[in-house]
């Protein structure tokens, strides 16, 4: 309260007061209204797991076993510290990036990740719209829900690529990239840590079926989530674009399309197949990453796949820097895992990626509303990139560098 001798205490006046009472007009849209107020991708992450049936948001959220891959990569970005510099003029920001001979305004892209309309109804046209609309790359994954056809259609002004997953029938592949070839898709991405499905034990606990089965516990997982089940049931069947229905779980599929004999004479092959950029995904060591730019490789992404695949992998970020030194300056290096906040991106791009991709980040965005929802993200991604590099004291992408970032020393 203040001693009496230092305080002088009045009755409040209206016209003092008055200044004081703003009150925030209402905001009818009630979708807006949410995702406005997320303000990190992990509120959006909130927002999403209560909207969506347990079995399609742990499909997203988890990753194989222990889960320790996805937690060590997002812990690598936790461990960075950034070593500001001060009076720089930061008043103008360049945050745009030249990838495979194309400029995109952010230096991330949507990375592919399957069945988007199983997480909403929306789906990979969502992803793909936002994308367009923020001038940045979509991803379709051959596990996609919407056909590279429809994706182009839906976003014709946006850059949409094509990932592949090589199917033991070979000409089954090769008929889902000349679709691709077809559409206008200039960038391949082939995915190469699949000779088999990762233990993902959230989804065999949860019997994850695509589309999801009604069973008794669906069910009562639907009642407090109307909205996404009243889209489930009105909107055409989740259906797989690359193949007809599969009537298993989802591990069993993917034990059913991943080939375990492919190798490297399998990407040279696919090299001479295919005349646009051929980026590989999954490099997971210097060697492997070598042997990908022999073959042909126009970039390599380091990603141990979102943590999904093997358990214990080494965080991609831990991985870059022996990357980057070991390549010519001018090889494409990109990279995925882990990122959820702006400030991962420009660490990643201080050590010398290329390019980056967010998964979790834009579906998180998507179960939350939809297209609104990865805009939202993206809206996120965007500002918390121009407010650190204005804190870093950096203008442009192209300085930063190591000496703006170190790894957290814990004692």
């Amino acid at each position: 309260m203040g001693s009496p001798k230092n305080v002088k205490r009045q009755f409040p006046r209206w016209k003092e007061l008055a200044p004081l009472l703003t009150f925030r007009k209402p905001t009818l849209n009630r979708k807006r209204a949410r995702l406005e107020n997320a303000l990190t991708i992990w509120d959006l992450r909130d927002i999403a797991k209560k909207r969506t049936p347990k079995g399609p948001f742990d499909y997203t959220d988890g990753s194989a076993e222990s889960e320790q891959s996805l937690e060590r990569a997002r812990a690598a970005y936790r461990d960075i510290e950034f070593i500001p510099n001060i009076l720089r003029d930061v008043s103008k920001l360049d945050i745009s990036r030249k990838v495979l001979g194309e400029t995109f305004t952010m230096p991330v892209g949507i990375a592919p990740t399957g069945f988007a309309r199983m997480m909403q109804t929306e789906g990979e046209v969502a992803g793909a719209r936002a994308a367009a609309k923020f001038g940045i790359p979509f991803s379709l994954s051959t596990l996609g829900t919407t056909t590279i056809t429809d994706v182009v259609a839906a976003a014709p002004d946006g850059v949409n690529w094509f990932q592949l997953y090589m199917w033991k029938d070979r000409d089954a592949s090769m008929v889902l990239v000349d679709r691709a070839k077809a559409a206008g898709v200039k960038n391949l991405i082939l995915t190469v840590d699949v000779p088999v499905a990762g233990a993902r034990l959230r989804d065999s606990r949860n019997g994850l079926t695509v589309p999801p089965r009604l069973t008794a516990g669906t069910l009562i997982d639907a009642i407090p989530r109307p909205a996404w089940w009243m889209n489930f049931l009105t909107t055409p069947p989740i259906s797989f674009v690359s193949l007809s229905n599969w009537p298993g779980t989802v591990a069993e599929l993917m034990d059913y399309v991943f080939d375990p004999t492919m190798t490297f004479d399998d990407l040279k092959w696919l090299r001479k197949q295919w005349n646009g950029t051929l980026t590989v995904k999954g490099i997971q060591n210097l060697e492997d990453g070598k042997k990908a730019a022999a073959a042909g490789a126009d970039a390599i992404i380091l990603s141990n796949h979102g943590g999904r695949q093997i358990d214990r992998a080494q965080a991609p970020l831990h991985l870059l820097s022996e990357i980057k030194r070991e390549f010519k300056k001018d090889f494409e290096i990109h990279i995925d895992t882990g990122i959820t906040h702006g400030a991962d991106i420009l660490a990643a791009i201080a050590y010398g990626a290329q390019f980056t991709y967010v998964g979790r980040a834009y579906l998180y965005g998507l179960m939350a509303g939809g297209q609104q929802g990865v805009e939202r993200a993206l809206e996120i991604l965007k500002g918390q990139m121009i407010r650190n590099m204005k804190l870093i004291g950096v203008s442009s992408l192209d300085e930063l560098s190591p000496k703006h970032v170190r790894l957290l020393k814990r004692s």
